[in-house]
């Protein structure tokens, strides 16, 4: 069975989206399209290139996430480095371990730019790329949807490196460097781009038709949900005060905007109280996070009816285009 899937950010808890993805595998999805933020773009990406629910584990138990704390080279002095690397680097971290490893990842099934990742959708042309990244631009202050929009720029979207856009992504302010997109003539206009979860951490709305027009497929969302998400954030110094200020960003708008027709397709998954950037989680915690997005997506699709789902969320719609023509 054919469908899209729109991955949430969300840092180390992005395990529990594999176990989500095992288990549609493991009843016959495969995915046309994937978009995600941040960690969801990274999980995304790995799965677009090639990688199965099973790989996907293996890699995850595997994986030392402790590499992708990379200090720049101002971050390494002694005491006062981290301050010096956030001043001028604008980030704790490089975020080049990260980059390169995935890039590997990527280049072990053929992967490297997005023109290896094209798709031809006649009846949907908007959908030329089987993975598409959401990423923030801070200069021009508006979202980035990877690799279409870098023609604002004057760029190639087809020669767009994958993992830089997963690496742009996944830039958690004054966590990790800005990427620095460099565009013009001469190269020499420059926007910072970061994070795509401080303006759309959960674009289940990307792959979406005309209302007016039946989806040939389902989208599905993966959505990674906090168990005390309802509790008040605790401030009590400089470094909680931001944690609840880039926790709001993300979660806040997105939350607005998923109205019946969208939380009817999203699967929530409980990410057990891990944080974001809980690099040392444990192998049991990454184990029951893993199994929480595999139980997640069985119930879903236990009672999921796409039939039922277009009936009652785009039939409607159609009628009152219809009655709007009669008028």
């Amino acid at each position: 069975m054919l469908a899209d899937i729109v991955l949430e950010g969300g840092g180390v808890k992005g395990i529990a989206l594999v176990g989500a993805l095992s288990y549609a595998e493991s009843v016959n999805y495969r995915w046309n399209a994937i978009a995600g933020t941040s960690a969801g773009a990274m999980v995304g990406a790995l799965a677009a290139a090639g990688y199965t629910g099973a790989e996907l584990h293996k890699i995850m138990c595997e994986l030392d996430f402790n590499l992708f704390r990379d200090p720049t080279f101002l971050g390494r002095v002694r005491f006062i480095g981290p301050l010096i690397s956030i001043g001028v680097n604008l980030g704790l971290y490089a975020g080049d371990d990260f980059e390169e490893w995935l890039r590997a990842m990527l280049a072990a099934k053929g992967i490297h730019t997005f023109g290896d990742l094209k798709i031809h959708d006649r009846q949907n042309p908007a959908i030329r790329y089987k993975l598409q990244v959401i990423a923030s631009d801070l200069s021009r202050g508006r979202m980035l949807v990877l690799p279409g929009d870098l023609r604002q720029y004057g760029l190639d979207p087809d020669t767009m490196d994958v993992a830089r856009a997963v690496r742009m992504s996944a830039g958690i302010p004054y966590f990790y460097e800005p990427v620095v997109l460099r565009y013009g003539r001469l190269r020499l206009q420059k926007s910072y781009i970061v994070d795509g979860g401080l303006l759309s951490n959960y674009p289940v709305w990307i792959f979406d038709c005309p209302p007016s027009r039946a989806p040939r497929w389902p989208t599905f969302g993966l959505r990674l949900s906090e168990p005390n998400s309802w509790q008040p954030h605790v401030i009590n110094g400089p470094v909680s005060l931001f944690t609840a200020l880039f926790s709001t960003m993300m979660e806040a708008h997105d939350a607005r905007a998923i109205k019946e027709s969208n939380a009817v397709r999203t699967i929530r998954i409980d990410t057990l109280g891990v944080s974001t950037v809980d690099f040392d989680i444990s192998a049991e915690q990454r184990e029951a996070l893993y199994q929480s997005g595999y139980n997640a997506a069985r119930r879903f699709f236990a009672a999921w009816d796409f039939k039922w789902y277009k009936a009652k969320y785009r039939r409607q719609k159609r009628k009152a285009d219809n009655l709007s023509l009669v008028r």
